[in-house]
């Protein structure tokens, strides 16, 4: 019993959590609407649930009597409790929960057939098994620059993001900026997003689409005016020159071998597509996905055995690189900010 009355205020506690990924974490408008219809969901929840468990511990412990003092099976009776309780209660508060729902999503307009003809994106995220493709539109076509993983965003400002699928369907959900949007291939969707004040918000792919879907992690990085506008002057440069030796030797092992034809590093001859873009890999807070820690021994872990980090990616396992040229590899890929 006393870990049951310890379970409602551990519920609370993780619900105000800063790093949870919950729909009561609002960090942002849209949010704070998804999260008033989760509270009142929640509350009915839980008042239904106490009746019900009240009703139960009643009948558990009322009085029986004997067998002398009950009617016949055939009296019938009790079509109103089960009319009442099993019918009409439910009926009302799905039809209650129901409209709501439907005021809730005709209050964002990016769900207005007729506001998306008319629609700008900012930003198209393409969904593949199991990463995420980052494409910033905003500006002149020499303005344009592409990522993947991480979407960065400035703070205080709607954002609006165009959904697409490369291969099944993903969803794009980060629960403390928006709901979830399925992401279809062939077809077109969008979601606008706005965080409240600067932060990271993880996120994730919410419809199963296969093997590593639970390592197809999302982060949302939302900056001041001038963080954001750095960070965007940054993106668009091409790669780093390398300076060290070590750093030189990893870019010829880079360009000059398999690396090459699956990714693309801007100011090489590196042009691959079918794989995340490179040119600024160091600057991420996580690879693979956002599956792992951007550091030194995770990337010499998913370059060399990356079908034991996560079985089933395109990511293939190179382990022809002697341990010298791994860490020149690796070298020239951590300078790339």
């Amino acid at each position: 019993m006393r870990r049951i009355a310890l379970l409602g205020p551990a519920l609370w506690l993780l619900a105000g959590c800063e790093d949870a990924q919950s729909t009561f974490n609002t960090q942002g408008p849209a949010a704070q609407r998804i999260a008033h219809l989760s509270w009142l969901m929640t509350i009915l929840f839980i008042i239904i649930t106490l009746v019900m468990w009240i009703l139960i511990a009643w009948a558990a412990v009322r009085r029986r009597g004997t067998l002398e003092e009950h009617e016949p099976v055939d009296v019938g009776g009790g079509q109103g409790w089960i009319t009442i309780g099993g019918l009409l209660i439910p009926l009302t508060v799905l039809c209650i929960l129901f409209v709501l729902g439907l005021r809730l999503l005709a209050s964002f307009p990016i769900h207005d057939p007729m506001n998306q003809r008319a629609l700008k994106p900012d930003i198209l995220v393409i969904g593949h098994q199991w990463w995420w493709e980052v494409r910033y539109l905003d500006g002149d076509p020499d303005m344009r620059f592409t990522t993947a993983n991480e979407i960065h965003i400035p703070a205080n400002q709607p954002v609006t993001l165009e959904l697409l699928s490369a291969d099944v369907i993903h969803a794009f959900w980060v629960p403390a900026l928006h709901g979830k949007v399925d992401m279809i291939p062939g077809h077109v969707n969008y979601i606008r997003i706005e965080a409240s004040h600067p932060g990271t918000y993880t996120g994730e792919c919410g419809e199963y689409c296969g093997e590593q879907h639970a390592h197809m992690r999302l982060l949302v990085v939302a900056q001041s005016a001038d963080d954001y506008r750095a960070w965007t002057q940054q993106q668009l440069k091409p790669a780093a020159e390398p300076t060290s030796p070590e750093a030189l030797a990893g870019e010829q092992i880079f360009v000059g071998g398999s690396c090459s034809m699956c990714h693309t590093v801007r100011g090489t001859t590196a042009g691959g597509h079918v794989a995340p873009d490179l040119t600024h890999i160091a600057s991420r807070q996580m690879i693979a996905g956002n599956s792992y820690p951007n550091s030194t021994a995770y990337l010499e872990a998913w370059i060399t055995h990356a079908q034991s980090l996560k079985p089933g990616a395109l990511m293939p396992d190179l382990t022809q690189y002697s341990g010298v040229q791994l860490q020149e590899l690796t070298a020239y890929l951590q300078q790339l900010k």
